[in-house]
């Protein structure tokens, strides 16, 4: 992270966005063993195609990265919202945690815009690779 920003601004603004990631994660972890629920196999392999596209889009700049950041969160937005629209009514305590951590995902997607993410030009092409590489893996995740 050091060095590839160099801005310390973004830098503290990042390392929150991280600890918000940790924050969906270890709930989602915890949820998942408490329902006594077997996550997805394909974890493991997420994980490493996650580092990696973060650091490939890193490598092409602060506009790539910042529209990595953007794509990813405009896809769990609406996975979230899709979750949040089919809890019932007694799942309240989950449907509020999502409900927050949908927020805390678009206010990471609007501070990738504020940072420099764009669509424009070859950038499009970028946002619709990682929009459908993600909406893959939620998919194939539901039913590995």
């Amino acid at each position: 992270l050091n060095t590839l920003v160099k801005d310390e601004n973004l830098k503290k603004t990042i390392e929150e966005m991280k600890s918000h990631e940790k924050e969906h994660c270890d709930y989602f972890e915890s949820e998942i063993k408490k329902r006594n629920i077997k996550p997805t196999k394909l974890l493991p392999l997420w994980d490493l195609i996650g580092v990696g596209l973060g650091f490939g889009s890193a490598t092409l700049g602060k506009k790539a990265a910042m529209l990595c950041t953007a794509s990813v969160e405009e896809v769990i937005d609406k996975h979230y919202l899709n979750q949040i629209n089919q809890l019932d009514s007694g799942e309240k305590n989950l449907k509020e945690k999502i409900k927050k951590f949908r927020k805390d995902e678009m206010h990471h997607k609007n501070i990738a815009y504020e940072e420099g993410a764009t669509k424009k030009g070859i950038y499009f092409f970028l946002d619709k690779a990682i929009k459908t590489g993600s909406k893959i893996a939620i998919s194939i995740s539901e039913k590995i």
